[in-house]
């Protein structure tokens, strides 16, 4: 795609049938060779917007607006700077980390931090810039249910396992 996806919000989604597929030629979608794949990016995110958009769906009417089938990417917490045990992790927004988007399972192998994961949390080993922060470089509160409900979610996308629908 042109321009950098890296800083942004996009989605991918698959036509179902020939004339979804003969829209995303006519719109201009960025498509994969086949033509059956299509993305739409923009450089921004309207999370003030779109967060109470999903909420009042939710809530409301029952409806997700937006659910995943398969662990295929993850937002993992990455240094901003060269840190020291000891320093407190500032999550999303702040000065110490930043979301970098891996694919899942680099993110199960190097046993990275998501950034929802990533505030208040104390490192318990040097980090470099740049550097993905692993679940072992940080004292986590454990007690959380969504630790648990995380952890629950790597057991079941591990590669290799097979997920009943």
């Amino acid at each position: 795609m042109p321009n950098s996806i890296r800083y942004g919000v996009f989605v991918t989604f698959k036509a179902h049938d020939e004339y979804a597929r003969g829209c995303f030629k006519q719109y201009g979608l960025a498509t994969d060779p086949s033509g059956w794949y299509g993305s739409m990016w923009r450089p921004f995110h309207l999370i003030g917007l779109e967060t109470s958009v999903s909420v009042l769906s939710a809530v409301l009417r029952g409806e997700a607006t937006g659910v995943s089938r398969e662990f295929r990417g993850d937002a993992v917490a990455t240094a901003k700077r060269d840190m020291q045990p000891g320093e407190t992790l500032d999550g999303e927004g702040g000065f110490a980390v930043w979301a970098s988007a891996i694919p899942a399972t680099r993110s199960l192998d190097l046993g990275a931090l998501p950034i929802g994961l990533a505030h208040g949390v104390k490192l318990k080993r040097a980090v470099r810039k740049d550097q993905i922060v692993a679940f072992d470089d940080v004292d986590l509160v454990s007690d959380l249910d969504v630790v648990d409900l995380r952890r629950e979610m790597e057991n079941r996308f591990r590669p290799g396992k097979r997920v009943a629908a």
